[in-house]
């Protein structure tokens, strides 16, 4: 029980670890060295435990993402307009919160291993479900429902990426409020035309 405990112990070490350093200095920071110093462990633990550092970043990952962790179970009708906006509102204040987790989006974006792999089926595996019963308790086809939420949710995320590093888009200023409150009123907007 205690090497269990200890396991569990060091593994959340090394997460914590992780986030410190993307925090502190950025992922270019992020070494296998770098992090078992800053948890105060053998860099042999993150192999032991994770298999490698991408393999711990992507656990890092999956540990924060908001589509990876949703829950799939779905209110009633009456309740499913404000349960959507609700969902994409959700997904605007955790990257607009969590500069992590965009700086780690940007690094999944440019590798290709079978963690990241696995974060990716789940969101895909998490979004069909969605998808499915959206479609399903609102009447209104998989197909279209498939494309609004894509085309949603993939803005969304592009645009609290491209907001961090300061950017204007069709005059919008991703770093300031009303430039969010403007994209959640446009998505409420679609969202009433489409359920």
């Amino acid at each position: 029980m205690k090497i269990e405990k200890d396991r569990e112990t060091t593994e959340k070490r090394l997460l914590t670890a992780v986030g410190e350093i993307v925090e502190e200095s950025g992922l270019e920071s992020l070494g296998i060295n770098a992090v078992a110093q800053r948890a105060g462990v053998s860099k042999m633990l993150i192999y032991r435990y994770f298999g490698s550092l991408e393999d711990l970043i992507a656990q890092y990952i999956m540990q924060r993402d908001y589509w990876v962790n949703i829950p799939t179970e779905i209110p009633g009708k009456n309740e499913l307009n404000a349960f959507v906006k609700d969902m994409f509102r959700e997904q605007i204040r955790q990257l607009r919160e969590d500069k992590m987790l965009i700086r780690l989006y940007r690094w999944e974006l440019s590798v290709n291993n079978p963690i990241v792999e696995q974060i990716r089926r789940k969101r895909e595996e998490n979004g069909i479900k969605l998808i499915e019963f959206i479609s399903r308790i609102s009447g209104v086809p998989f197909s279209q429902i498939q494309f609004l939420a894509t085309m949603i949710s993939s803005s969304i995320t592009y645009l609290a990426m491209f907001g961090d590093v300061g950017k204007v888009y069709n005059g919008y200023d991703f770093k300031t409020d009303d430039s969010w409150e403007q994209l959640e009123k446009g998505i409420n907007l679609i969202v009433d035309k489409w359920i």
